[in-house]
């Protein structure tokens, strides 16, 4: 007769075999902190007070809390932080004292976690009810970006977007758009916008040579020609205001206005009858120096006529 067949006996490895066990129920226990550190938010956030706010974890705290598990923890923060705005946004809220604390809380687990720098800046800068209104804790959150990611050349261009249009400060925007054109793998407009933001801001000589530099850099028609307009428009400017110049003073030593361009001629104060990069003549019209065909030169901002406003864009030249 056959024995019996006997139970199976389940081998065991020792201390090997509850390595996956310990990890598993630390993954638990990650999971329950993290809801209950949820919750916490989910209480402040319906009061969102300042006070309150002081109370949530610090990044640090968090991170010692992770257990490692780092990367986790900054996707939980940065949901968070998604639905804290859509949350705010929707409620057309102007206040949003929770968002930068959960922005930097997610971009100490994950430094490297672009996008809540990316969008997170977004939702710093624009003001209420579209955003928290805060353009210096944007202007932070993205430089600090920067430094964690220095080869992330798209966090030049959120920085440089922050400063031109939420803080009106066209000098820092270019700063940012020619820091980030210099990083490897940048693309070539990042060099556009910083030329072009230079000489919104005023900074003549800046735009002059970085216009110069990416018109004998490309083979692109039409960036070269975008260049040619804009060093013409930087022409047009310079010599206006030198126009200027020469009728004031002619004003000023005879006490009368120049007639026209023959009347300084005649008084010594020129050669010949002053002309644009179009080779059109300027206009002297009420002691007031202006260009013949504005429409034609985009991008001046010296000789329009009163009360017309700086070209933003190319219009096409008749042939």
């Amino acid at each position: 007769m056959n024995a019996a067949p006997q139970p199976a006996t389940l081998k065991t490895h020792g201390p090997r075999n509850r390595v996956p066990v310990v990890a598993s129920l630390l993954v638990v226990a990650l999971l329950a902190a993290s809801v209950l550190v949820l919750r916490r938010v989910d209480r402040i956030r319906g009061e969102a007070t300042l006070e309150e706010v002081l109370y949530l974890p610090s990044a640090k705290a968090v991170k010692r809390l992770s257990l490692g598990y780092t990367g986790l923890m900054a996707d939980l923060y940065w949901t968070r932080a998604v639905q804290y705005f859509g949350g705010k946004h929707h409620a057309r809220s102007k206040q949003y004292q929770l968002l930068e604390p959960l922005l930097d809380i997610t971009t100490t687990l994950d430094p490297q976690l672009l996008v809540a720098y990316e969008f997170g800046s977004i939702f710093l800068a624009q003001q209420p009810p579209q955003g928290a209104g805060d353009p210096e804790a944007a202007v932070r959150l993205v430089e600090r970006g920067i430094r964690n990611n220095p080869t992330a050349w798209r966090l030049y261009y959120h920085l440089g977007f922050i400063y031109f249009q939420e803080m009106k400060d066209p000098k820092r925007a270019s700063e940012a758009f020619l820091k980030g054109s210099q990083v490897p793998g940048a693309l070539p407009w990042m060099r556009t916008m910083a030329a072009a933001l230079a000489q919104n801001a005023g900074e003549a000589e800046t735009a002059r040579y970085l216009w110069t530099n990416i018109l004998n850099s490309t083979d692109d028609k039409s960036v070269q020609q975008n260049a040619i307009r804009r060093l013409e428009a930087l022409r047009v400017d310079d010599e206006v205001m030198a126009l200027q110049n020469v009728v004031d003073a002619y004003r000023q030593r005879t006490g009368t206005t120049p007639p026209n361009w023959r009347a300084l001629i005649a008084a010594g104060y020129m050669r010949g009858i002053p002309v644009d990069p179009l080779n059109n003549p300027y206009v002297l019209r009420d002691g007031r120096v202006e260009v013949a065909n504005p429409d034609d030169l985009p991008f001046i901002t010296k000789g329009l006529p009163p009360g017309q406003e700086p070209t933003l864009y190319m219009k096409k030249r008749p042939s």
